[in-house]
């Protein structure tokens, strides 16, 4: 991000009312490479056309906020691959990671990772390191420490079925393995911001706790994710679960967090009621059917019908209910933002 788009969003955060409205989007490896052309493969294998990539949406749309900004990732074979996951890389579609836990009683065996030497995380470090004078050349810095959450980490290390049953037959097991991640990613964090001083935020992703009900979210996730937000002394707290977002949006601001990007199929009204209007809101038309599949007009339509839920347009940063899905073309980015500048 750069300077003014970082403290823009510090305003936002804070409560100012920018207009136009900021717009935003989270974008990486789904929607990257098509986007310009090349395999997913290729994204993630070569870290010239990765910055490349990168360098060609910041200047193309210089009035859109891209969070985290050159997220340096491989997916989501990023964190279980320090435990040991195998990884699977098709040419030209997302890789995934293995399960390695086929018995919750394995969690006893289990041993934190290092993120300074195990799986892709170091990899992760060096693609910026070698990639920070050309960021930073484009007026641009690197602000987040980013991290899948403990309950994405955790259903990818057991499967999601098995893991979510796991919650409710063997708690004390489930709560070991999500102690364990929690202090993998706390030690990943702590380590990007220990090599990049410019960071100043937290992006933390997390999905499975959409699957969870209120009972089981403040039993097993809430702890773990309001360690993980004050792990860092950081401006920006930003929370990512396009699942369901209700069960957690009322305990967000006493986790920490005041950036959220949840799903469309909640309103920013509704959400501002959840978070007692004291959370940025990122967000909130249809992702696939509306930004990648619809039209221009369809576009200015939902924008339109998104904001109309609100009256008070505070500590919101319009975009897309989740992160930037595939096939989103140039086109229907101008629309979305000529959407904000004209209404």
């Amino acid at each position: 991000m750069t300077g003014e788009q970082w403290k823009r969003l510090i305003s936002v955060i804070n409560g100012e009312l920018i207009e136009p409205l900021p717009m935003g989007f989270i974008i990486d490896s789904p929607w990257l490479p098509g986007w310009v052309g090349i395999s997913v493969m290729d994204y993630f294998s070569s870290e010239q056309l990765w910055l490349e990539a990168n360098l060609k949406a910041i200047r193309r749309f210089p009035d859109v906020m891209f969070l985290p900004g050159f997220w340096s990732e491989f997916g989501m074979c990023t964190e279980p691959s320090a435990f040991g996951s195998k990884c699977i890389w098709p040419e030209n579609d997302l890789p995934y990671a293995e399960k390695i836990i086929t018995d919750i009683r394995q969690v006893h065996s289990l041993l934190k990772p290092n993120p300074a030497k195990d799986g892709l995380g170091p990899f992760v470090l060096k693609r910026l390191k070698h990639c920070q004078t050309q960021i930073e050349d484009a007026g641009h810095a690197i602000k987040f420490a980013v991290s899948r959450g403990p309950l994405n980490i955790a259903a990818f290390l057991m499967g999601t079925t098995e893991f979510l049953m796991a919650i409710r037959t063997d708690p004390d097991e489930s709560d070991k393995l999500l102690k364990i991640v929690t202090d993998f990613i706390i030690d990943w964090l702590e380590l990007q911001a220990e090599i990049f001083d410019s960071i100043d935020g937290i992006l933390i992703l997390d999905d499975i706790v959409g699957f969870c009900g209120d009972s089981d979210f403040r039993k097993t996730a809430m702890g773990c994710l309001e360690r993980i937000f004050q792990s860092l002394d950081v401006s920006v707290k930003f929370f990512h679960n396009d699942a369901e977002g209700l069960v957690c949006a009322p305990y967000l601001p006493q986790m920490g967090v005041n950036l959220f990007n949840f799903s469309f199929l909640h309103s920013l009204a509704e959400m501002k009621d959840r978070t007692g209007n004291t959370v940025t809101l990122l967000g909130n038309i249809p992702p696939r059917d509306v930004l990648a599949a619809g039209t221009s007009e369809e576009i200015h339509i939902s924008v339109k019908t998104a904001l109309e839920t609100v009256t008070d347009k505070s500590r919101i940063i319009v975009s897309c209910g989740g992160g930037m899905p595939p096939e989103v073309s140039t086109e229907n980015i101008e629309a979305f933002v000529s959407a904000i500048k004209t209404r």
